[in-house]
């Protein structure tokens, strides 16, 4: 075998066995590291669904305000438009369009802006507090 492919095919090992203990190795530390994996019989709460120290109030069969869901929304939205500004900043390094490329960058965030005006005007970030009455 010619040494560059050998040398390919080590790199990809040592990737994959990488791969592996990043996914795996957090699932066998709290395995090995864990008091018990019985922790819930241990406070008579083995009929309940999640362990967090907390009593639960209600019942998981809620329904949610659609203000969480935009504002997720709008998260998501910013989130993958900014990940378009660092192609844009790699892409227009040019010395000589310094001015358009910023005026550009800057009608984009500006039409980015624009959304959050539309959520700040509709409500989107104005929560009431709910209470909740114990069952």
């Amino acid at each position: 075998m010619d040494q560059q492919i050998l040398t390919n095919i080590i790199y990809v090992t040592i990737f994959l066995i990488g791969a592996l203990l990043f996914g795996f190795g957090p699932i066998i530390i709290v395995k090995l590291l864990s008091p018990s994996s019985h922790t819930r019989n241990i406070a008579d709460k083995s009929g309940q669904f999640i362990e967090c120290g907390m009593e639960p109030i209600g019942s998981a069969w809620i329904r949610f305000g659609i203000v969480y869901y935009l504002y997720a929304l709008i998260f998501l939205a910013f989130d993958v438009d900014i990940l378009f500004l660092f192609p844009v900043a790699v892409a227009y390094n040019s010395p000589e369009f310094v001015a358009r490329d910023f005026v550009e960058i800057l009608i984009f965030v500006g039409i980015l802006s624009l959304a959050i005006v539309y959520a700040w005007v509709k409500g989107v970030f104005k929560w009431e507090q709910k209470t909740y009455q114990h069952q």
